[in-house]
């Protein structure tokens, strides 16, 4: 029994979660909230600290950082999003996209949000990475929705 409880402790003071990096309460990811849960089968985890979008399969996070120069840079209003590697270059040529810390690399970019979003951009952003991730059946009853 002590045994069992001793190790116990050592997994739990191994295995450290990651800080939460949002505001649940940000008026922003209330709007992403709103339009990822318009997708069939969404649900929402907590992913590195994160909030994650995803059917079977992650097609959305809301906040990233990049890497510059050594120090961490948060965009906490952002999304992160998979994308077609060909509109990915041109997406890259716009200010307002990025290449996120870890996802970039596998083909993923983070777009910022601000009060001059055009939601309905998001909203086709979300609806291409839902596209890329989420089983046949579940973008089969999306177009049925259509």
């Amino acid at each position: 029994m002590r045994y069992g409880k001793l190790l116990t402790t050592e997994i739990e003071s191994a295995v450290m979660a990651h800080p939460l990096m949002f505001d649940d309460g940000d008026p922003m990811l209330a709007r992403v909230r709103k339009l990822a849960y318009g997708f069939p089968n969404c649900a929402e985890k907590v992913s590195h600290g994160r909030p994650a979008f995803f059917t079977k399969k992650v097609f959305a996070y809301y906040g990233s950082s990049v890497r510059l120069d050594g120090e961490w840079i948060e965009h906490r209003q952002s999304i992160v999003v998979g994308v077609e590697a060909n509109e990915r270059v041109a997406m890259l040529g716009d200010s307002r996209f990025f290449l996120p810390a870890y996802l970039g690399a596998w083909g993923w970019v983070a777009f910022d949000l601000s009060r001059d979003t055009d939601w309905s951009e998001v909203a086709e952003l979300l609806d291409a990475s839902f596209r890329l991730t989420a089983p046949a059946r579940v973008i089969a009853e999306l177009d049925r929705r259509s």
